[in-house]
């Protein structure tokens, strides 16, 4: 079997695209249970955040694995396949490994360095492992590539290169000015309660916001998150959604991600918070989506930010699953901790501001009256809001326009080290792990060999004691074990080398192992002590 993964990004594929394919969490189980039924695939698990739809999977041929799990991600996406096919990249084997590697590390994130895909991928495996469509090839890689990103975040300054979402976004609204003297004495509104909004509140407080008023659909959750940040010294507090378009008149940034179908925040409800003409041109402007105001208590999720796009961490799902503001390991946590650490290189801030200020920033004609952040996937906010005089909106589209420009830090140099090096050590792994179920068998086979002879020993010796016979049969195992202890130790080192896995063959065909009982070998080691997570042998 081999290593396939089929998938877009915000590198491949522009953020409208990435909006509409976008899974829910019921579609992505539904497409983890279709990939485990095809005939290719045997392992699989889907990686789905904002910037990124991946299918993984075992498979054991490549270009129907590839066509299977093309026209999978497009029926479960609503793309149709020959829309989607052009946007598309397929890594295969050691690529594959290598793909996923960088992107457990931040390279390949829109901000490059941030660590919230580590809680992402962490999210992957787990609900592979629920659904028992992960198997051993995926839990190993999965699990890996976790070890593979701490370790870069640990071992070198690849934080520096980066930070949260949330972060970079009001630096983009900030436009050139320092944050903490952009948000001083400023108001803020947080749309949702999950863990991305959880975040962006305590980073608004963390760099002088006076005031910040969550809104949720759930006004426990809402209340809770409040709570937790007045403990921390911060000023907050809870509202129905339904008192949105009332404090969208009384703040001066609002930041939303949610998982509404619908548009959180239209064109119209700003231009009636703020009191401004809303002329034709706006309204027709970035419908893609129903708009149903969530100001009027439609469209919005359940502490909704923990839905697919949202970039969350590790915890969001299970503030979902939980129905809990925030989870309990973070009840006694202060507010500055809900920040994910990092700084953007400083000499790529200038080229950041440029970009977005031609992307999405307000035409300038006056004073921004109100600067939105919108960090969902699909949209929260209607794209044409920023037409609107007075009004700033920074989207996903636009901080992957400003990212595009960024600088790499020189911290990315040693990341991609690391990765190279642990990638061959994985494909080494995997390659010595594929021929111990031949080592196995072949002992087993030894084994068999030595208690047969013992047997017929003592038929013609039957006067042997138990000490004798003990002794004797001692003797038999340990000639038989020193003949093979050398080569198979020696074939598992070759075998984890480039083009190995002809030794296992070679064992088979010079010992005349039945490929039976090796099959039987490598099913019971596929339902070993964690067999409960594990996909189909």
């Amino acid at each position: 079997m081999s290593l396939l993964v089929v998938g877009l990004s915000h590198r491949s594929a522009p953020v409208s695209v990435l909006e509409r394919a976008s899974l829910a969490a019921d579609t992505q189980a539904k497409l983890l249970q279709d990939t485990l039924a095809s005939e290719p695939a045997v392992e699989a698990a889907v990686l789905a955040t904002c910037n990124r739809i991946e299918l993984y999977a075992d498979v054991d041929k490549f270009h129907a694995g590839v066509a299977e799990l093309s026209t999978l991600l497009a029926q479960h996406s609503g793309v149709g396949l020959e829309e989607l096919t052009p946007y598309l990249y397929v890594h295969y084997e050691d690529r594959a490994v290598h793909h996923l590697f960088s992107v457990a590390c931040g390279l390949d994130s829109m901000v490059v360095g941030e660590g919230q895909i580590l809680g992402q991928i962490k999210d992957a495996l787990a609900l592979g492992q629920e659904l028992h469509t992960a198997g051993r090839l995926l839990n190993d890689l999965f699990q890996q590539a976790l070890r593979v990103g701490k370790r870069a975040h640990s071992e070198t300054g690849i934080d520096r290169a980066g930070q949260s979402l949330v972060t970079f976004g009001l630096e983009q609204l900030a436009a050139g000015e320092p944050v903490d003297e952009w948000t001083a004495g400023k108001r803020a509104l947080v749309i949702g309660a999950g863990s991305m909004s959880s975040l962006a509140a305590a980073t608004l407080l963390r760099t002088g916001v006076a005031e910040v008023v969550i809104a949720n659909r759930t006004q426990a959750r809402a209340e809770r998150l409040a709570e937790i940040l007045t403990e921390s010294g911060g000023v907050a507090r809870a509202v129905p959604m339904a008192d949105v378009a009332r404090e969208l008149t009384r703040v001066d940034i609002a930041v939303s991600c949610t998982g509404a179908t619908g548009l959180v925040l239209t064109a119209e409800s700003v231009a009636t918070a703020l009191g401004v003409s809303l002329d034709v041109a706006t309204r027709d402007r970035g419908r893609d989506r129903a708009e149903t105001p969530v100001a009027h208590g439609a469209g919005a999720s359940d502490g909704a930010d923990v839905a697919p796009g949202c970039p969350l961490d590790a915890e969001a799902r299970a503030e979902a699953g939980s129905g809990a503001a925030v989870p309990q390991a973070r009840q006694s946590t202060d507010a500055g901790s809900l920040e994910l650490h990092g700084a953007w290189a400083d000499n790529g801030t200038a080229v950041m501001q440029g970009r977005v200020r031609e992307q999405g920033g307000v035409p300038r004609r006056g004073p921004t009256r109100l600067a939105l952040l919108d960090l969902a996937m699909p949209r929260d906010i209607d794209g044409g809001v920023h037409r609107l005089d007075g009004v700033r909106l920074v989207d996903i589209e636009s901080l992957a326009d400003a990212s595009a420009d960024a600088p790499m830090a020189a911290d990315v140099d040693q990341v991609r080290t690391i990765v190279s090096d642990e990638v061959a050590a994985f494909g080494a792994a995997q390659r010595a792990a594929q021929i111990t179920p031949t080592v196995v068998a072949l002992r087993s086979m030894a084994a068999d060999v030595v208690t047969n002879e013992v047997t017929r020993l003592e038929g013609r010796l039957p006067g042997l004691d138990d000490k004798q016979r003990a002794e004797i049969t001692q003797t038999v195992r340990r000639v038989v074990d020193k003949l093979l202890h050398a080569p198979t130790v020696r074939v598992k080192q070759l075998a984890s080398e480039p083009g190995g896995a002809g030794y296992a063959d070679a064992l088979r065909e010079l010992f005349d192992l039945d490929p039976q009982t090796v099959a039987a070998v490598s099913r019971a080691d596929l339902n070993d002590t964690d067999g409960g997570n594990r996909g189909r042998a």
